[in-house]
């Protein structure tokens, strides 16, 4: 356990790993106490500062929801990062590569939430009540920890890797598709470089999202009407490169589009 000047010190190596494009080693090398609840709450110290700046929470994604990613990081739960509107990028404008240390990208079925989810205790039922629609998604993932070097501590305190999201213009009830059973592909300037499907989150991404909406409320935080949720990827993470163009095609659930510059 650290304490919370050492939390603070962390929160701002993170910070200005970001802002200058200089990943800095793993958290767990430099300050070996690390613990979750210490990352959870350097991630919320450097959240604080973005909305002080004037960022908005837009919703809030889910990290680490396969099996065999929990296993790679010795865990046996998912993780969880904030959505900001100073991260939502666009299908229409290419997006600069250099402003990011080591961009990914991972496809994603997202939940809009048109009622706020409760918070101990929230089922599926719950879930599938308060989602307004479900829409196609691709995640731009990224590290401020050096080459990707991370165990769970690392990634919690870095915002679970997250960067950027974008939703594509399909927008389906959750009760109009079989929530488990989406497939999807992930063409890159032409080429496919992967594919999965939906039930690659947990089992069932509505699982995802009930564990969140439960997982969030420990630390005071609720989803509410309005936020995105990506409860997480359908396949491995793919790098980015400057130049690339990818476009996610789900099987009858529509497409959506990134590129970089």
């Amino acid at each position: 356990m650290l304490s919370d000047d050492v939390r603070r010190t962390v929160a701002d190596a993170l910070r200005d790993a970001e802002v200058e494009r200089t990943p800095i080693p793993p958290l767990r090398e430099t300050w070996p106490e690390i613990d979750v609840v210490d990352s959870y709450e350097i991630q919320l110290l450097n959240i604080r500062r973005r909305l002080e700046a004037g960022a908005r929470v837009n919703g809030h994604k889910v990290g680490l929801s396969s099996r065999a990613m929990q296993e790679m990081m010795g865990v046996d739960e998912p993780d969880y990062g904030h959505l900001l509107s100073d991260m939502e990028v666009s299908s229409d404008e290419p997006v600069p590569a250099s402003r990011y240390c080591y961009p990914r990208v991972e496809v994603e079925v997202a939940f809009v939430l048109g009622e706020t989810l409760p918070g101990a205790g929230c089922t599926e039922d719950d879930v599938i009540r308060a989602t307004e629609y479900v829409a196609p998604a691709i995640e731009l993932i990224d590290s401020r920890v050096l080459d990707w070097n991370i165990k769970i501590a690392d990634t919690i305190a870095d915002n679970a890797s997250s960067a950027g999201y974008v939703l594509g213009p399909e927008r389906v009830r959750p009760e109009d598709v079989d929530l488990k059973a989406i497939e999807a592909v992930l063409i890159r300037n032409g080429e496919k470089v992967a594919e999965g499907r939906s039930d690659a989150v947990l089992g069932n991404p509505v699982t995802a999202v009930a564990w969140l909406a439960d997982k969030v409320a420990s630390f005071g935080v609720t989803l509410e009407a309005g936020h995105v949720i990506l409860p997480g990827s359908v396949h491995r993470a793919i790098d980015v490169r400057p130049g690339d163009d990818f476009v996610a095609e789900f099987t009858d659930f529509g497409s959506v589009h990134l590129s970089f510059s």
